[in-house]
């Protein structure tokens, strides 16, 4: 495992509205998607890279790695059939900074992007980004009703520490949920 430097005060301030590129590529058993990438990511060009995000230490204790990556693994986690992308492809340092119009049209762009891709799952990481998103605004965390098109759709609660809502130990639940969900329809097909 490989641990980069932390970005300084001025990376971190170029990084606002920043992209990065998705981990991502057809056939994927799922696709997990947060809210937008924070400015750390933004920085540094990788998905939950802030120390204190939950996203790494949950993909592991769920089962769906076989170790604790960090986020300058994520490509590693192709070959696993996992990816990432997000619902807003801009950096904030907080997704309070979003409106709810890209919200709305980051949910058209990942139904095409889903439509593409055609991953088993998708797993969007953030109950009020998926509300807002998709105007479901009872949503609960887990499989939902609906999918997109062949592809099952999961909410899942956000791994970020400013999350007081779920521990560890419960994002990592959740995650399993998932997991066991999608490896039972694997041993179906």
């Amino acid at each position: 495992m490989r641990k980069s430097t932390a970005p300084t005060a001025a990376q971190l301030e170029a990084a606002k509205s920043a992209t990065i590129p998705d981990v991502a590529g057809p056939g994927l058993r799922v696709l997990f998607c947060g809210i937008n990438p924070g400015l750390w990511s933004g920085a540094t060009g990788r998905h939950f890279a802030r120390p204190g995000n939950r996203f790494w230490p949950a993909l592991h204790r769920s089962g769906f790695t076989p170790r604790q990556f960090t986020p300058e693994e994520q490509d590693e986690l192709l070959p696993l059939g996992l990816g990432i992308t997000n619902v807003v492809a801009r950096t904030t340092a907080k997704a309070d900074e979003l409106t709810p119009a890209e919200f709305r049209e980051g949910g058209q762009a990942l139904i095409a992007r889903v439509e593409t891709l055609r991953p088993r799952a998708l797993a969007v990481l953030g109950i009020g980004a998926y509300r807002t998103a998709f105007g479901r605004p009872r949503t609960t965390v887990g499989p939902q009703a609906e999918g997109i098109g062949d592809t099952e759709v999961w909410v899942l609660p956000n791994p970020s520490g400013l999350n007081a809502h779920y521990t560890l130990d419960g994002i990592a639940a959740e995650f399993e949920r998932l997991r066991a969900a999608v490896s039972a329809r694997d041993t179906a097909i």
